[in-house]
């Protein structure tokens, strides 16, 4: 197995470009030709994680946060980022991590933490901006369906439950081929007239090479007509944290009591309980903060997240309680995410969880 075997599989699971801007993800050292035996998953790289994975014989260690977050101007082993680079150099492990970009993903970080607590009807906090597009293609009538299927096998023509999502609206197309021409009806130098079928569907931006590359491929003419337009939608499947209903309603101090055992946190910070049960629950994994006046819009009765400051509690209001079950806490179900996509792939492949505990924090 390759280093770019086992990339290539999470990074279709959570695309790159759903990242955001401050973000690392990706391959961070190594080479993604090299040859590996297995793969060690985790949620930090530290000094005592790469020691495992030389222990363990694995040339990969997946990561959910970067190990470098910031530029690297100098490798002299001054710090624990530098060490770690160089060790893993010397050892030849890559590092990979799928940080936002595995949060973002519908499926990932925020669903996973969701369906650990049991909500149902579950949607995007914030949805992703700027990333549907829409593509227009004129099919000759009897191709339309191959083509439709080459381009909804590529990705397109998803919308929220549904998939093979399409538009089409029977015409006549003209075209004149040039002397150089071999047009795949009429001859070169007339003037032609085909029954075409206008297929219309929706895709995200980060698919667009390998969409219309299948397009071309599946298409009979020479030259294919086609139009692509950048969409102002929200786009429901990518985006930040996540809320839906609790399917058993809870007092607050019962919900507070099932999240502590759930994410096995000694304490929860909180603000004052609403009065009344817990009925409404918004998530989001790590640092959460910036999604407060959100999961209010979504009239979320709990907000579940890490990292709030002192004065992020004052935002949190009478009928929203936020919870503060810490940040290693609420992300470490990450791992679980990387083992299902990497043993689903490669069901004989060696795939590691960590017995490091990573977590910075103690309690007292």
């Amino acid at each position: 197995m390759q280093v770019k075997d086992i990339t290539k599989v999470l990074e279709k699971f959570a695309p790159p470009a759903l990242q955001e801007s401050y973000d690392n993800a990706g391959l961070l050292v190594g080479e993604k030709e090299k040859e590996i035996d297995a793969v060690l998953l985790c949620l930090d790289v530290t000094e005592d994680v790469v020691e495992e994975a030389i222990l363990k014989k694995c040339g990969l260690i997946v990561s959910h946060h970067p190990l470098i977050f910031r530029g690297l101007k100098k490798i002299t082993g001054s710090n624990p980022v530098e060490r770690i680079v160089m060790r893993a150099l010397r050892e030849n492990i890559a590092l990979f991590a799928s940080h936002t970009n595995i949060d973002n993903t519908w499926g990932g970080v925020n669903s996973r933490i969701a369906g650990k607590i049991g909500l149902s009807k579950q949607q995007v906090i914030l949805p992703a901006d700027g990333i549907l597009r829409k593509l227009v293609v004129f099919v000759p009538s009897v191709h339309a369906p191959k083509v439709r299927e080459a381009i909804f096998n590529a990705g397109a023509g998803h919308i929220g439950e549904y998939d093979h999502c399409s538009f089409n609206l029977e015409g006549e197309g003209s075209f004149r081929g040039s002397d150089e021409s071999k047009p795949f009806a009429g001859s070169a130098g007339a003037i032609h007239y085909e029954k075409e079928v206008r297929v219309e569907t929706i895709f995200p931006a980060f698919l667009e090479n390998s969409i219309i590359k299948s397009m071309i491929k599946a298409h009979p003419y020479e030259e294919v007509a086609y139009d692509i337009y950048a969409l102002q939608n929200h786009w429901d499947r990518a985006g930040m944290g996540i809320v839906g209903e609790l399917n058993n309603h809870n007092d607050p101090y019962s919900f507070l009591s099932f999240l502590k055992s759930l994410f096995g946190t000694k304490s929860i910070r909180h603000t004052k309980p609403p009065e009344k049960d817990i009925e409404r629950v918004a998530v989001c994994g790590g640092s959460g903060s910036s999604l407060i006046r959100e999961a209010k819009r979504h009239n979320a009765d709990v907000f579940v997240s890490g990292d709030f400051k002192y004065h992020d509690f004052f935002d949190g209001g009478p009928d929203m309680m936020i919870a503060d079950i810490g940040h290693f806490e609420s992300e470490q179900f990450t791992v679980e995410i990387f083992y299902e996509i990497l043993t689903k792939n490669f069901p004989n492949f060696a795939v590691h969880f960590s017995d490091v505990n990573t977590n910075p924090i103690h309690y007292f």
